[in-house]
């Protein structure tokens, strides 16, 4: 890998371009390459070891493109994969959303004694419990209060708007909760989130940090590429040549580029499909097969 090489970034779907987005404007000049696993969505109703098998076989599928750095830009694939993947490719460097988001929360949380932090998320990452002991670990004396939002993410695909009824009635009916216990931050645990952060936000009230994962874990891969030397250097210039965005997907390319604009904020280009069983197919890493005990 090289400074030129991409920057992976994979989800189960659309939520994941938000990360993509975030990533365009702290690293405008890199090349993303973006595999979005519509075939196999939702992540968040399978099991753990269900979850890894997809994410190996995505990072398997896109080794040949020698790329720097591997995002799991979905907030359940990170709770249940992101653990197990690391030891099968142990030259790639692999993160996720919830630690950066974790962390941000932390310190939006200030120096009050106990802070109230909130966490929206899937059922799958609630239930992971993934968040709470990110921000533990870093702040033993905070009450977290996790809640599963499950409608969000079918209204957010169906298109549905911030000023939407069903969507304002969701929030008021997820958030008012947590708003009732004195929430100090709250925490967007999903990647298809921050398109509702305006209406969230209002819904809380500006006393109120909404961290944003996408955004923290952009950030968070801007700093290990510059610390390791591998972000691509922009030409002296004033102005920034956009790096490259190549997508796949392994189901309705069509529909994946309708709706990526609302995501990403531009159109794309019709994205490349990969049969799933073409994934089924890759072979297993080296690294995973000498794990095994003798």
């Amino acid at each position: 890998m090289s400074p030129s090489s991409p920057i992976v970034v994979l989800d189960s779907g659309l939520g994941g371009l938000t990360v993509v987005r975030a990533l365009r404007a702290a690293l405008p000049a890199e090349d993303i390459l973006y595999f979005g696993d519509t075939a196999r969505l939702p992540y968040g109703s399978k099991t753990a070891s269900t979850v890894t098998s997809f994410v190996r076989q995505i990072i398997e599928h896109l080794r040949s493109y020698d790329p720097k750095h591997v995002v799991i830009a979905c907030n359940t694939a990170t709770a249940l994969a992101l653990a197990a993947v690391r030891p099968m490719f142990p030259d790639l460097p692999i993160s996720g959303v919830i630690q950066p988001g974790a962390k941000a929360a932390v310190m939006a949380a200030g120096s009050k004694a106990v802070p109230v932090i909130g966490v929206i998320a899937t059922e799958a990452t609630v239930r992971s419990r993934a968040y709470e002991r990110a921000i533990c670990h870093r702040r033993h004396h905070a009450r977290l209060l996790l809640r599963p939002t499950p409608l969000l993410v079918p209204l957010i695909e169906e298109g549905r708007r911030e000023d939407d009824p069903l969507v304002r009635l969701a929030l008021q009916q997820y958030l008012m909760p947590l708003i009732k216990n004195g929430l100090d931050v709250l925490v967007l645990g999903c990647t298809h989130y921050p398109i509702l952060r305006s209406a969230i936000c209002q819904v809380v009230g500006g006393g109120v940090p909404v961290i944003d994962s996408a955004e923290q874990c952009a950030q968070d891969v801007a700093r290990r590429l510059r610390a390791t030397g591998l972000a691509r250097r922009q030409p002296d210039s004033d102005s920034v040549e956009q790096g490259t965005l190549q997508t796949f997907v392994t189901d309705d390319p069509a529909r994946f580029k309708k709706l990526a604009s609302r995501f990403l904020g531009v159109p794309i280009e019709l994205p490349t499909w990969v049969s799933p069983d073409e994934l089924y197919e890759s072979r297993a890493p080296q690294a995973r097969l000498l794990s095994v005990p003798a």
